[in-house]
C-alpha cells in the first residue's frame, strides 16, 4: 500500500497542489498547477543533497568506525536525504581508516540516516600553501594512489590542486574513470583553472574559500570559475562568503549548488571539537582554529535553504541549489527531484520554511 502526503509539490515541471504517493520510490503525483504564494499549504520539496560533510553530532568522519552513521543521522534530521562523507588532508593511515568507515556506511543505510553515496576526498592532493583549516599533510597524487583509496569506499568526488606537478594529467585520468574532480585548496592561476576544466574537472570546492580571488588584472582561480564553470559548490552560512559574492556567483555559474562543509560541532553546543587531528572551537555561530581561521561550519541544509531565500532567491531556485543540481552533478537522475520513479526523498516545510517531516527512500523520520 502506498503512503501519501499532500501540499504544494515542487515537480520538475513546476508547482502542483495535490498528493504525492510513494513507497521506497515515488509512485505518482496528482493535482493541478498552483502558485504556492497564493496557496497556504505546506511545501513539499526534494530532499537535500550535501556533497561536503565532515561531521555532526560531536563525530568527525576522520574517526572512522561508526562515526559516519551518527553524522548521517544528525543531518537527516535537518532534511539531508543523501550526502558525501568528506575526508581531509591527513596521514595515509588516517585517510584509510576514514574511508573504511565511509565504505561500510555507504554499503548499508541505517534507520533514520541519510543515504551515504560515498566519499568526497578533499585531501591530501591539495596545495600545502593553501591548506585553509587542513593540517600540513598535503602531497602530490598519482592514479595508483587514488585507485588504492577507491578500493576502500566509492570515491564520488575528489578535490585536486591542478597546479601541482602531474595533477593536470591526473584530472584527465580521474575524469575518464568517472570520478567528479573539483579544483580546490589551490594557489593556481586563472590559466590553471581553465586548463583543469579542459582536462575534465567539473566543479570548484567551496568557491571563494582557499583559492586565489578575483582581480581585474589577475582573475585567479575564482575568475576561472566565474567565467567558465557550470558547477561549483559554495557554503552559504553567510560567514564563509559575503552575500554580495554569493549573488555574483549565482549570476555567473548556472548550476551553483550549496554544501554545508559541516563539522563535528554541528548540532552541538559551543565548545571544543576535533576536525581530523586538529582541535577547533565552536563559538559565535562559527567554527575556527585557535588562530581564528574558519574551520568548516555548523550549517545544516535546511538553514542553507532559508539563507538562500533570504538573499532573494525564489523557493524553486533555492531548492534546486540544495538538491537537484548536486544530483545532476553526480549523474543521479533518481534523486534530487520529485517525479514518478525517483526515490521518495522528500522534505515537508511549513510556510516559514521550517521542517515538518523528512522521508528518506520512503522512510519517515
Amino acid at each position: 500500500m502506498n503512503n501519501a502526503i499532500q501540499g504544494n509539490i515542487l515537480t520538475p515541471s513546476g508547482w502542483v497542489h495535490g498528493e504525492l504517493t510513494f513507497n521506497q520510490r515515488i509512485a505518482a503525483i496528482s493535482g493541478g498547477g498552483v502558485d504556492p504564494a497564493l496557496n497556504q499549504a505546506d511545501y513539499i520539496l526534494p530532499g537535500f543533497i550535501d556533497l561536503h560533510v565532515h561531521g555532526g553530532g560531536g563525530k568527525d568522519v576522520m574517526e572512522g568506525g561508526d562515526a559516519v552513521h551518527t553524522i548521517a543521522a544528525v543531518h537527516a534530521k535537518h532534511g539531508t536525504t543523501s550526502m558525501l562523507a568528506t575526508t581531509m588532508t591527513a596521514p595515509p593511515e588516517d585517510i584509510e581508516r576514514a574511508l573504511q568507515g565511509i565504505g561500510q556506511a555507504a554499503a548499508a543505510r541505517g534507520k533514520g540516516e541519510a543515504r551515504v553515496l560515498g566519499a568526497h576526498l578533499e585531501g591530501p592532493f591539495i596545495n600545502g600553501g593553501k591548506l585553509g583549516a587542513q593540517p600540513p599533510y598535503a602531497r602530490a597524487a598519482t592514479l595508483a594512489d587514488v585507485n588504492q583509496l577507491a578500493a576502500l569506499a566509492p570515491l564520488r568526488v575528489i578535490t585536486v590542486a591542478p597546479e601541482i606537478a602531474g595533477h593536470q594529467q591526473l584530472v584527465k585520468q580521474l575524469s575518464e574513470a568517472g570520478m567528479r574532480v573539483q579544483v580546490g585548496h589551490t594557489l593556481g592561476s586563472y590559466d590553471d583553472g581553465v586548463a583543469a576544466l579542459q582536462q575534465g574537472a567539473r566543479s570548484f570546492t567551496h568557491l571563494f574559500n582557499a583559492m586565489p580571488g578575483l582581480h581585474h588584472r589577475d582573475p585567479g582561480m575564482v575568475g576561472a570559475a566565474l567565467a567558465h564553470a557550470t558547477y561549483a559548490e559554495l557554503i552559504p552560512d553567510l560567514l564563509h562568503v559575503h552575500p554580495g559574492a554569493i549573488r555574483t556567483a549565482l549570476r555567473c555559474i548556472p548550476n551553483l549548488y550549496c554544501v554545508t562543509d559541516s563539522t563535528a560541532a554541528t548540532g552541538m553546543p559551543d565548545g571544543e571539537y576535533m576536525l581530523g587531528r586538529q582541535k577547533v572551537m565552536k563559538c559565535l555561530g562559527g567554527v575556527r582554529l585557535p588562530d581564528g581561521t574558519l574551520a568548516g561550519s555548523t550549517l545544516t541544509m535546511d538553514q542553507a535553504l532559508r539563507n538562500l531565500v533570504g538573499l532573494g532567491l525564489d523557493l524553486a531556485d533555492a531548492s534546486a541549489r540544495v538538491s537537484t543540481y548536486a544530483a545532476d552533478y553526480l549523474g543521479l537522475s533518481e534523486r534530487g527531484r520529485l517525479a514518478p520513479g525517483a526515490f521518495a526523498d522528500c522534505v515537508v516545510l511549513d510556510r516559514d520554511l521550517h521542517l515538518k517531516a523528512v522521508y528518506i527512500e520512503g522512510e519517515p523520520l
